[in-house]
């Protein structure tokens, strides 16, 4: 168990005397802490962690990792300097203590770094990619879960701050840990892995996601190779690359280990054929692998979601799972997270997939709503971060658009793009429509919408059209 020792211990000079009280969780929001966590106090754009302290305290956290005094009755102990000469060489910790530390983000990355050696049978999958890690995440968690004590990475928890967290949560039956890894610049991944000390890395596909970041897709592609090249040699490391995608498997000579492909290709290691998507029931395709050969039916939407089923899939096979464990695993995968089916007025079915959005992601969402039943009405808003090639992706979004949609909303200034190109590409006019933001498409779609319409709703998170979805879901 994450004790207040080990805290200590690995912050300043401190020789454990026999006191160790369990930390129950580490939190960086005051409102999460309860009695026994440790609360680390991260100064931030929006809102300082350091006002929070005594609200942590008050739900109950025994110790605070703080860069500044904050005020209060707690000690304050200086990590720069020894435990005995603040406290006394026997003395235990106070129920409650600010620890003084000089940055709190990498004070709790060294302490995600000290535990995850205690560890040293756990196997970590570290999963990487431009679109599609959380799905793949959630899903390769159901399919190893189906043998062993699995833990994974929360929502979003990807990055420098999300990812020590989750490792400080790891306990001793724990088997195996599936870790979300994101970026938005080159090192960001390789520090990640330094951490986390994954022998299986995933990756999915690259594109220009965090583009405006990067600033190019080679920078991406370099970002992204960390994970691959930070595995341990073969046997004990393998990479999953994803064989339909050239920039992905151009990473195959990039790492010291064992390297598994899959996709829609024949010359994968694991691969599928005979897709066939069933709209809001599921898809069915064949597996192959060897001479192995298994028809499937995931509860998964989209076609894209074959590639999803693969990722999950390519795990299980390399750390040994039987077929039936897999596909009982894939099978059981009920949610399909980003994508939420909702009920719209006059009886249509919204899709929400306003968590976010890239062209890739957005293509494949008109892919899905393409095998639906019903009108077809696409809401598309901005795909932010895209930087040079923000154009060319909205107009690309724009022409699948016309194939696919009977109505349009465009949403947004970028989001304007695609209806643009949509008429260009000859969709007709009384088809498009254009709202400057979420709150003005909400009353265009009041006064569109039909019985058994089916609305797709998608776009980067800082357009909000999740606000949409909440006006239109109401009823």
């Amino acid at each position: 168990m994450l004790t207040l020792g080990f805290v200590l211990e690995n912050l300043l000079d401190y020789e454990t005397t026999g006191y160790e009280q369990d930390v129950t969780a580490v939190v960086i929001d005051s409102r999460e802490a309860r009695p026994g966590s440790l609360f680390v106090a991260l100064p931030g754009e929006r809102a300082d962690g350091h006002d929070f302290v005594a609200d942590a305290f008050e739900h109950g956290a025994m110790a605070a990792l703080v860069e500044r005094p904050v005020g209060g009755e707690w000690p304050l102990i200086d990590t720069r300097r020894s435990w005995a000469e603040q406290v006394g060489q026997d003395q235990p910790p106070p129920n409650r203590v600010c620890l003084l530390v000089e940055d709190t983000l990498q004070a709790l990355q060294q302490l995600a770094g000290a535990w995850r050696p205690r560890f040293p049978h756990l196997r970590v999958v570290g999963i990487t990619g431009s679109v599609g890690k959380t799905t793949t995440k959630e899903l390769t968690h159901a399919v190893l879960s189906r043998r062993f004590r699995t833990l994974k990475s929360e929502g979003s928890f990807n990055n420098e701050i999300g990812l020590p967290l989750t490792l400080l949560n790891l306990r001793p039956h724990h088997q195996r840990a599936v870790l979300e890894m994101g970026m938005y610049t080159t090192g960001e991944i390789r520090q990640l892995c330094q951490l986390a000390r994954p022998q299986v890395g995933v990756v999915t596909m690259i594109g220009p996601v965090h583009l405006e970041r990067a600033g190019s897709l080679e920078a991406i592609v370099a970002a992204k190779q960390e994970l691959v090249e930070e595995l341990p040699a073969a046997p004990e490391g393998v990479a999953i690359l994803n064989q339909d995608e050239p920039l992905v498997m151009g990473m195959a000579g990039h790492t010291r280990a064992r390297v598994f492909t899959y996709g829609l290709d024949d010359q994968a290691n694991l691969w599928a054929d005979k897709i066939n998507s069933m709209g809001l029931e599921g898809i069915r395709f064949t597996l192959h692998h060897g001479r192995e050969r298994l028809n499937v039916h995931v509860p998964l939407l989209g076609r894209h979601s074959v590639h999803t089923a693969l990722r999950a899939a390519a795990v299980g096979l390399v750390e040994g799972l039987s077929w039936e464990e897999i596909v009982g695993g894939l099978q059981g995968m009920k949610s399909q997270l980003r994508l939420v089916v909702v009920s719209g007025p006059k009886h249509s079915i919204i899709l929400d997939d306003t968590y976010n959005s890239s062209p890739a992601s957005a293509i494949a969402a008109l892919n899905l709503l393409a095998d639906l039943d019903g009108r077809k009405v696409a809401v598309l808003g901005d795909m932010l971060e895209l930087g040079a090639a923000e154009v060319e992706s909205h107009r690309l979004v724009g022409r699948r658009a016309r194939d696919v949609t009977q109505i349009l909303v465009a949403v947004g200034p970028l989001g304007r793009l695609i209806g643009e190109e949509a008429l260009a590409a000859g969709m007709a006019s009384g088809q498009v429509f254009f709202a400057p933001d979420a709150e003005a498409a909400v009353p265009l779609l009041e006064g569109m919408v039909e019985p058994a319409d089916v609305i797709l709703i998608k776009g980067s998170r800082g357009a909000r059209l999740d606000r949409i979805v909440a006006a239109l879901s109401r009823d």
